[in-house]
């Protein structure tokens, strides 16, 4: 079993920045990737940012250049820095890890921007 717990959510006006955190812990063990996902309201859940295990990185066109990911070595935290944040990044950022034969999901944690 593997818990991811997410952290550093909040409300912050457009233009600001946060930076979450996603806490992992038990067995990690032959990870693919471990990434950052997104719900906005009445929405699918979409792919923010993901890092592999290889240390490659990915994006979605919308957080180019204003977001980043990161971890600690190996895996004990993944980060999301988010800097420019626009209202429309409002959504339930969930953390998720990719092992060799399943995925874990974090609860989630509540990112707002107000305009």
């Amino acid at each position: 079993q593997v818990q991811l717990v997410e952290s550093g959510g909040g409300l912050v006006q457009a233009g600001g920045s946060l930076r979450l955190s996603c806490a992992a812990s038990g067995r990690i063990v032959n990870v693919n990737a471990m990434g950052w996902y997104r719900q906005a309201p009445g929405k699918q859940r979409e792919l923010v940012a993901i890092i592999t295990s290889e240390g490659s990185t990915n994006y979605a066109d919308s957080v180019k250049g204003r977001f980043t990911i990161s971890r600690d070595n190996p895996w004990n935290t993944v980060y999301l820095q988010m800097n420019s944040l626009k209202p429309e990044d409002t959504g339930v950022y969930y953390c998720n890890i990719q092992l060799r034969f399943r995925e874990y999901w974090g609860r989630g944690t509540q990112v707002t921007v107000s305009s």
